[in-house]
């Protein structure tokens, strides 16, 4: 076993360079040096048993010449020493010094100092040799009515011990603890003391409590925790005691302690399913999360609630309280305020959506006043999100939102105006009666749009949703108001020879107006060194973009003036109208044709943007009917087409939750009533405390897969060969983050071995915790050594090694035998994770190491990608819907995070070579992006070896 197995009460560092001190020497200093002297001896001879060193020469000398002193830190000491030491002979028998000490703590316990009592008595718990507790039980019993509390508490801990490993020493310790805890005052011994009777004598810990059951609020919050833990195992192996403990249980939510509201809740959930106790947890949940300061105990318990949730019968519950849940929104942590926004999406119903709305909108304004902060774009963003997911499940609220929402169109963050934007577009093409509404705020605030990309945005929705003659013209005014003076090359170039001569500009009529129009320059006082700057501020946004050299927004200008127009001589039936309008189209399309072939902007137009621009100048002059159903008719049908897939992807994953939620019950399932379960089978359902307190140590039992392979043996490595003379053969344990390793070392020679040490180390992101102790191995024996590993990141981890041993007798050097390599698997910290398309995107630009892999033997796209998908936890983002069909090949987006919270994206582009046969394996690649070098190499590495498919 190795130290982190066995039961540790007391670390001592050790300094590795000092010399071991001769046993002499110690019992020199033992003997005849001052109380300094004999503490810093009494410090090695500890470290020396630590580390294995047999003494017994120097127990004698200690219990002569040590243990009469007084010294505080001697005595402290000594308790180490006693605890350690070996205490009984080689065949078991107690050695006949121990009588002495015993008789030296018998003395202790009765020390008028009652931190000497209260040490000795913690000591005492440790102590695991019934003999030298028999002579001590009166001194024992009689400090638990010692005047001072730390006493009294100790007492209690050692009594509890005692009685729990030696029945016989202490058999009446359940009603000797009864009748001190109700005479006891103090909080923590009155803590310890019920502690021991629900455990040793539940029945006298119910009677107690029986008792005081009306007094509980006015205990400590250590002796309340205790009892919510009593209530919670009495009820769950009892439930007929239910009614008497659940009152207890709803007044202990009102408890002053954050702890005891937080089980009480937990309790009270497990024990009733009624509504009036759902909510009364609920409430207290929320309540916790608001006064609660510490960011991860407010997500802990927003976890609780989303579990809370889950429950089909106590979601109608919770949904009353969507609005006390969104006070959690006053928390500036961003992960919280988007755990609550999903929480309240989740519970909104048509009773209390327009309340949520208003809240909503009141925060997205909130985020409008609030002094930058790293997370209020991305809040304001979740905002968004919510609020178009509400508009788009309550229609009726729409008309609320999109006013507010519009205004965020001209905000500087692009996210946030993008998803404005997509709700916008929504929006306005399922609700015909919004349409008015939703072009006249979109004309109201074109002008301040900033981002190239929200502008392109902004001018599709207004090309294709104006239908009247008025909004058209509109349209038109707002364009040529952002695009400035044409034609734009004279405009520019004049301007520049403005510039060029000031005095010119003051004296000279027309070109005083030139530049007054342009809006450059209004007085002459402009006329300063700063009046570059100015220019580029007063510049209209439109004009800026082009002269930028972004002529993409040209194209789509292009595309919107195209609509306008046909729509527009669909609309007026005078011949002269409609030739001005197209007339005035087309001189705008033709004026940024001429800037995009000048030196002007800083990068020159694309080919692709001329083509498309050129096309509609085609369009305008032809009008043929064709071209009109195609620009106005056909692309809102494509829109149309997408924004349903999306709507019946969306529907298809919520059937597919709620059917995963509402539990199924087959015909024949066995019907178990509460009431006619045994007493067995209720202590075999799963205890919280139990579970909580495993989480909490990392021993969290995962259910084995049904397939044997998935079981141990499958994580087994042979770490030698079978002729070595020591046999080796390590099971690999992944818990989160760290690795244990359980190796099984064999003596196969008919030597004993001394001194066989396991030495490890570690490549990549792992480090070694503890060095494994040295064994002595007997002929064909063998042990097991655990070594503990931390793992910081992931990637792929090498452990690696060799096992040195000293044959008994031998007068040989050291031998070695040289360990495989053991290879850690990536996939014990990469989970399946969903992101947008445009966090994708995102991430994909951002991420700058990329590994690509490609090659084998699946004949089947399909197959392949599912291949994939199951080999590497990584989950598919692009839809069903988009890689269903056969048509020689598959593109698909795949995402996972690891437990580290580091991003790993894939790229699956692959075909079918049909030229090469039916049975011609699948070809392309993949190409693998992640923030680290090490995450992405791992990746493909475990792609390489898995996407050969293995013939059974």
């Amino acid at each position: 076993m190795t130290a982190a197995e066995n039961v540790c009460y007391t670390l001592i560092n050790v300094p590795m360079d000092s010399e071991p001190p001769s046993e002499i020497s110690l019992k020199n200093d033992l003997e005849k040096g001052d109380v300094k002297l004999k503490t810093e001896a009494l410090k090695k001879v500890i470290i020396m048993i630590l580390n294995g060193e047999k003494l017994p020469g120097l127990l004698m000398t200690i219990i002569r010449f040590v243990l009469p002193l007084q010294d505080h830190t001697i005595k402290k000491l000594l308790l180490v020493f006693w605890e350690i030491v070996p205490k009984t002979t080689p065949d078991g028998r107690l050695l006949q010094e121990m009588i002495l000490v015993c008789d030296a703590y018998r003395k202790d316990l009765q020390h008028p100092n009652e931190f000497i009592r209260g040490s000795t008595l913690r000591f005492l718990c440790k102590l695991k040799e019934a003999e030298l507790l028999e002579p001590l039980m009166p001194a024992i019993r009689a400090c638990l009515e010692h005047r001072h509390s730390y006493v009294r508490r100790n007492a209690v801990l050692a009594i509890y011990t005692i009685y729990r490993n030696f029945e016989h020493l202490i058999p009446d310790a359940p009603e000797l603890i009864h009748d001190f805890l109700v005479n006891e005052k103090d909080a923590s011994c009155k803590r310890n003391a019920f502690m021991m009777l629900i455990h040793a004598d539940q029945d006298r810990a119910l009677d107690y409590l029986s008792t005081c059951i009306d007094q509980v609020q006015t205990f400590g919050d250590i002796l309340q925790l205790v009892i919510v833990e009593l209530i919670y195992k009495v009820c769950h192996a009892n439930p007929s005691e239910r009614a008497r403990f659940i009152r207890c249980i709803y007044n202990l939510l009102q408890s002053s302690s954050p702890a005891v509201k937080y089980e009480a809740a937990g309790t009270l959930v497990t024990l009733s399913s009624a509504p009036t106790a759902i909510k009364a947890a609920a409430q207290c949940y929320i309540d916790l999360i608001i006064k609660e300061s510490d960011n991860n105990v407010k997500l802990i318990v927003l976890d609780r609630l989303i579990e809370l949730k889950e429950h089909p019968s106590h979601e109608r519950v919770l949904q009353d309280l969507v609005m006390d849940i969104l006070r959690v929104l006053s928390t500036p942590d961003l992960e919280v305020r988007k755990k609550t926004l999903q929480l309240a999406l989740d519970l909104v119903s048509s009773r209390n959506v327009e309340e949520l709305v208003i809240v909503l909108k009141k925060e997205v304004i909130k985020t409008n006043n609030v002094t930058e902060h790293e997370d209020t774009d991305k809040y304001r963003q979740l905002l968004v999100r919510t609020l178009h997911s509400c508009s788009v499940r309550f229609p009726d609220m729409a008309a609320n939102v999109i006013p507010v929402l519009m205004e965020f169109l001209s905000d500087n963050n692009e996210a946030a105006a993008a998803d404005v934007l997509e709700f916008v577009r929504e929006a306005i093409q399922r609700f015909d009666n919004l349409r008015p509404l939703i072009v006249e705020k979109m004309l109201e605030v074109f002008h301040a749009i900033k981002s190239v990309k929200i502008y392109r945005g902004a001018l599709w929705i207004l090309g294709e949703y104006c239908s009247t003659k008025e909004d058209i013209q509109s349209v038109m005014t707002e364009i040529r108001r952002s695009l400035g003076e044409i034609p734009i090359v004279e405009s520019e170039i004049k301007k520049e020879a403005g510039e060029l001569k000031p005095e010119e500009e003051v004296s000279v009529g027309p070109a005083q107006k030139l530049v007054t129009e342009m809006g450059t320059y209004a007085t002459q006082s402009a006329l300063s060194s700063s009046r570059p700057a100015k220019k580029e501020e007063d510049r209209p946004p439109l004009r800026g973009f082009l002269l930028d050299g972004d002529f993409f927004v040209a194209a789509s200008l292009a595309t919107t003036l195209t609509k306008i127009a046909l729509r527009y001589v669909s609309l007026v039936q005078e011949k002269k109208k409609q030739n001005s309008f197209n007339a005035e189209a087309m001189l705008l399309m033709a004026t940024i044709l001429h800037l995009g072939k000048s030196s002007l902007p800083k990068k020159p137009i694309t080919d692709d943007d001329v083509d498309r621009i050129s096309l509609c100048l085609k369009v305008l002059s032809e009008c043929s009917p064709l071209m009109n159903d195609i620009f106005n008719k056909e692309c809102r049908q494509s829109l149309s087409h997408m924004l349903s897939a999306k709507l019946e992807e969306e529907k298809l994953s919520q059937k597919k939750e709620s059917e995963k939620r509402n539990v199924t019950i087959q015909p024949d399932d066995p019907i178990s009533f509460m009431q006619l379960t045994a007493k067995n089978e209720m202590s075999s359902k799963e205890d919280q405390f139990q579970l909580s307190l495993l989480a909490a140590m990392g021993n969290t039992q995962r259910k084995e897969a049904a397939d044997p392979l998935a079981s141990k043996l499958n994580k087994v490595t042979q770490l030698t060969g079978f002729s070595d003379p020591v046999y080796a053969e390590a099971y690999v344990h992944v818990n989160q983050y760290d690795i244990v390793l359980d190796v099984l070392v064999v003596n196969q020679t008919s030597d004993t071995l001394q001194n066989c040490t396991l030495e490890l180390a570690t490549l990549g992101d792992l480090k070694l915790v503890e060095k494994p102790s040295p064994l002595t191995l007997a002929p064909h024996d063998f042990a097991n050594i655990k070594a503990n590993v931390k793992v910081a990141s992931t990637e792929n981890g090498i452990i690696f090694g060799n096992v040195v041993y000293d044959v008994s007798g031998a007068a040989s050097d050291r031998n070695c035998v040289v360990l495989s390599d053991i290879h850690i698997d990536i996939m014990d910290y990469i989970q399946p994770a969903s992101c947008t398309d445009a966090e994708f995107r995102q991430m994909w630009a951002e991420f700058e190491w990329e590994n690509k892999v490609m090659n084998t033997n699946i004949i089947d796209l399909n197959e392949y990608l599912q291949h994939i998908l199951k080999s590497t936890n990584m989950k598919c983002l692009t839809p069903e819907k988009a890689l269903s069909g056969y048509c020689g090949f598959m593109a698909a987006n795949l995402y996972a995070r690891s437990i580290f919270g580091e991003d790993a994206l894939a790229n699956v582009s692959i075909e079918k070579p049909i030229h090469l046969g039916p049975e011609a394996p699948v070809t392309g690649h993949i190409r693998i992006r992640a923030k680290s070098q090490g995450m992405a190499l791992s990746l493909g590495d475990k792609i390489n070896l898995s996407q050969k498919k293995t013939s059974l």
